[in-house]
């Protein structure tokens, strides 16, 4: 790849060097590799990975999960904690295979890839130090000479589904507080980007991770994977990263068991510019909040609602800043806005730009797919849509209502912040929301009002190991990192004593 800090040796080499087939008990399975990974900024298989049968290596996973949970929930929690860290460590040591992993199959520019893996692995630090710091108490009953003590015991088996956006750190966010508590793990990653949750496996295994306790299933069908392990009683806890649609049906699945449940699900951000708002600040943070990771996030700013005291300034810089985003290769030097996922994502962002500009909306910048004319030969099968922003778009138009999961950014003028928060709000979902503004009482009312698990207040990314992630409304239940996230995989027990 032209300008690209690694040759095509370099990559040549990765490629061969990352293990190809689902990990189950402790090692690769191997078999004939016959599921293509693209790479979405030529359209080519970058390489070819076994489709595992869901039913027959799914049902291995859990036995290998399932056989090494009691050993594993007696490891010291020091050892538990050391075993984590070492993990953390080996990231950063293997930061560039991971990194580029992650950019060839996803897409996502270099730098942000190197982002995530600094990212990613903090979650195994953090989580690292909470398993020496499980919950529990002692304390006399109130009303008896009697005590109550409380203590917490792992959930159990545990099937982790992760997205394809985030290859690694999403991985790492279910992985490592599963671990620290001492819960086995069955790992699906979506077909699309398996290679660096392989490469994670490898990681996870030289780290000292014994063999079971962390299964990776790389399949074709997911469906037949999580009905296969959802329906045997021995699964205690699923964790989903995906669609809400998606989400749903596992939450019906897991009500057969009763199992405990992790759901981070879609998103439909809406970013407040308010009057007060500095507007350096404002779209500083809006082009991190929109552009990062492709726009492919779902805590992605999905709808700009603007103080129309300042809309017009605000609209023209996000418009010049939008504009200098250079498209092309992730993996290419310079490069600050990569391809999409696939050409279904395409046509989705194009459906709703046009669904936009068709119901009155301006085209101020972007609006179509790249290619070879303006990207060049090498990006000729890529899968490219330039950066893009609406203004003038109508309240019923398609991009307020639904995730985009690209670089499209519908901008909708207001006169009023009780109008601003009340269009905010009207969605079914609830994950992440954006306020820019420069009067402290004015955005702290606001940032309270919105209904949000999370609310960034003038920046572009609010994502930290140390922070509980989550949504609510249709976004989700539960939450990821932080005290939080280690309560996820956890059952409280009551135990009564004499005094």
């Amino acid at each position: 790849m032209t300008n690209s800090r690694f040759s095509p040796a370099q990559i040549t080499d990765l490629l061969e060097r990352t293990p190809r087939s689902s990990f189950v008990g402790g090692r690769f399975l191997g078999g004939t590799a016959d599921l293509d990974v693209l790479d979405p900024a030529t359209g080519a298989p970058l390489t070819q990975v076994v489709d595992a049968d869901a039913p027959t290596i799914g049902a291995q996973a859990l036995d290998a999960a399932v056989a090494a949970q009691d050993e594993w929930a007696k490891t010291l929690p020091r050892e538990r904690s050391e075993i984590l860290r070492r993990a953390y460590e080996l990231c950063h040591e293997r930061a560039d295979d991971l990194a580029a992993l992650m950019t060839l199959e996803m897409g996502k520019p270099l730098a942000e890839s190197y982002g995530e893996v600094t990212y990613g692995a903090e979650f195994l630090r953090w989580f690292s130090e909470e398993a020496v710091r499980l919950p529990g108490r002692f304390r006399q009953a109130p009303s008896a000479q009697q005590a109550i003590l409380t203590t917490v015991r792992p959930v159990g088996p545990v099937l982790a589904i992760t997205p394809w956006n985030f290859p690694l750190s999403m991985g790492t966010r279910k992985i490592a507080p599963a671990l620290a508590a001492g819960c086995t793990v069955v790992l699906k990653p979506a077909q699309m980007t398996p290679l660096t949750s392989l490469a994670f496996a490898q990681i996870l295994a030289d780290a000292g991770v014994p063999a079971g306790v962390v299964n990776v299933v790389v399949t074709s069908d997911s469906s037949g994977l999580s009905s296969t392990l959802m329906s045997d009683a021995r699964l205690r806890k699923v964790s989903f990263t995906g669609s809400t649609s998606v989400g749903r049906s596992l939450l019906s699945q897991a009500s057969e068991h009763v199992l405990r449940t992790s759901m981070e699900l879609g998103g439909n951000a809406p970013f407040l510019v308010l009057g007060s708002a500095d507007i350096e600040v404002a779209v500083s943070a809006a082009m991190l909040a929109k552009y990062r990771n492709n726009g492919e996030a779902c805590t992605a700013a999905n709808r700009f609602y603007v103080h129309s005291s300042v809309a017009e300034q605000f609209t023209k810089r996000l418009v010049e800043e939008t504009e200098k985003l250079q498209v092309g290769a992730g993996i290419a030097e310079g490069t600050t806005m990569g391809p999409m996922i696939e050409p279904k994502a395409l046509d989705k962002i194009e459906e709703l730009v046009t669904d936009a500009v068709d119901r009155g909306a301006r085209l101020l910048t972007g609006g179509k797919r790249l290619g070879a004319d303006e990207l060049g030969t090498e990006a000729a099968g890529g899968f490219f849509y330039a950066p893009t922003v609406l203004a003038d778009v109508p309240a019923d138009a398609r991009v307020n209502h639904e995730e985009i999961f690209g670089p499209v950014a519908p901008v909708i003028v207001m006169d009023d912040v009780e109008d601003m928060v009340r269009a905010a709000n009207d969605t079914e979902f609830g994950l992440m929301s954006y306020v820019a503004g420069g009067d402290l009482a004015e955005i702290t009312d606001v940032a309270g009002r919105i209904e949000s698990g999370m609310v960034a207040v003038n920046v572009g990314v609010a994502s930290d190991a140390a922070a509980p992630f989550g949504g609510v409304k249709e976004s989700g239940l539960g939450r990821e990192g932080s005290h939080e996230g280690i309560a996820e995989y956890l059952e409280t027990s009551y135990i009564r004593l004499p005094l």
